[in-house]
């Protein structure tokens, strides 16, 4: 049986998409088991042993013609289908001299690859693109058979955007949301007992706002320590309790070590008041969502995130949020699942704290609106069903020489012969 093969990061490096790819793989092995799945991967990636895949480490980025042996490697799989995970910095060259290709040889190896049933899932599409970005969008859905959208707003604000420069509009454009696991739930009350396996005694029976995964110069960590000491005292004067606010993730660049240590320096600062607790770990795996269910609500202030994982783990464990407004990706969950809360401000942040910390109502009435985001439109269980609806569509498309057509958003003018509409999986 013909393979399904997977273009990502994953086994990772410290890589976000590359945890990504493993939990849409996950699922994708359950709707169809039989299926044979291939990982072409990266040479500087992880160990690559899973019982269920075959991995190819040919990615060389090295090297400027890195595409050819990829290129060569997915032919010689004969694929049922390839589903690339996207996200620049994984295909970009850089010479000696530092300057990047802008994805230019992801765009050869596409055109190596235009014969076999492809689907693109980009991880980064701004809603006011650079001249770059548009073009690339364009060259890439034109490359393929498929392009998989997280958002819809991404979708009709590309078509505003083309519309501005009289650019031929891609009707090859569906959305399959970001992926969120069904299964990671827990027990509110067995919350002591992991402060206790993950050596957190100290925080037993505290209340925890959290701050939790990669620590890097867009999360801005800053924004919540800046008010914390604020805002506890109020929590303490309205409630009687004392609230912690719980830090948790690790550096992934190294290149944000400056913001890295000045982010966890505060943390510090508070820490010796009794006002917050660092924990450094790896956020990837089980781990990940242990430490994320400890918080009885998040805040995910960010300045530049088109669409975020540790939102969709927000989501998987139905906690509380606050997030940074107006922010493409961020936002447009935030409205759709009516289960976290925005700021803009420093004024609106610490009013959003102290409203999900002195109302445990609130915190449930959101969790629950979260539970059901998650069981009719994120969950993973039905975006591996979408997935696998996309490479049919693709490879019909192959057959029969042409491009999947899918709807317009706003528009009643648009081909509407793509079998993909919005939630057409629930």
């Amino acid at each position: 049986m013909q393979p399904l093969v997977m273009v990502s990061s994953f086994p990772p490096r410290l890589c976000g998409i590359g945890t990504f790819a493993e939990e849409a793989l996950e699922f994708i092995h359950k709707v169809v088991p039989d299926r044979p799945i291939a990982v072409v991967t990266h040479t500087d990636g992880g160990d690559g042993q899973h019982s269920d895949y075959a991995f190819h480490p040919v990615i060389d980025l090295s090297r400027p013609d890195w595409y050819q042996p990829v290129a060569k490697k997915i032919h010689e799989l004969d694929p049922y289908a390839i589903h690339i995970q996207h996200e620049y910095g994984l295909y970009n060259y850089v010479d000696a001299d530092g300057n990047g290709d802008f994805n230019a040889g992801f765009l050869k190896l596409l055109e190596e690859i235009r014969d076999l049933p492809t689907i693109i899932e980009p991880h980064t599409v701004h809603g006011r693109m650079h001249p770059e970005e548009r073009e690339f969008i364009c060259k890439v859905a034109d490359l393929c058979d498929m392009l998989l959208f997280k958002c819809d707003y991404q979708k009709w604000r590309l078509e505003w955007v083309l519309g501005q420069h009289n650019a031929k509009i891609p009707q090859n454009i569906t959305i399959v949301p970001h992926g969120a696991r069904p299964d990671r739930r827990y027990d509110p009350y067995s919350m002591d007992q992991i402060k206790e396996k993950l050596g957190l005694d100290d925080l037993i029976g505290k209340r925890l706002a959290g701050l939790v995964g990669w620590i890097q110069n867009n999360k801005r960590w800053d924004i919540a320590t800046n008010v914390w000491p604020e805002v506890a005292e109020l929590i303490q004067i309205q409630t009687g309790e004392e609230w912690c606010l719980f830090a948790a993730g690790a550096m992934r660049d190294p290149n944000h070590r400056r913001d890295f240590e000045y982010y966890v320096g505060e943390i510090r600062k508070l820490e010796r008041r009794g006002l917050a607790r660092f924990y450094e770990f790896i956020p990837r795996g089980d781990l990940y969502y242990h430490v994320m269910a400890l918080c009885d609500f998040v805040i995910l202030p960010t300045l530049d995130e088109t669409q975020s994982g540790t939102l969709a783990r927000i989501i998987a464990l139905n906690k509380p949020y606050i997030t940074t407004a107006p922010l493409e990706g961020l936002t447009a969950q935030t409205v759709e699942s009516e289960g976290g809360l925005m700021f803009t401000n420093r004024d609106t942040l610490k009013r959003r704290i102290l409203r999900l910390a002195t109302n445990e109502d609130l915190r449930w009435h959101l969790g629950e609106k979260l539970k059901r985001y998650l069981n009719t439109r994120v969950s993973w269980n039905l975006i591996a069903k979408q997935y696998v609806q996309c490479y049919e569509l693709a490879r019909e498309a192959r057959r029969q020489d042409t491009k999947v057509q899918c709807a317009s958003e706003f528009s009643t003018d648009g081909p509407a012969t793509c079998s993909l509409p919005i939630g057409s999986m629930v």
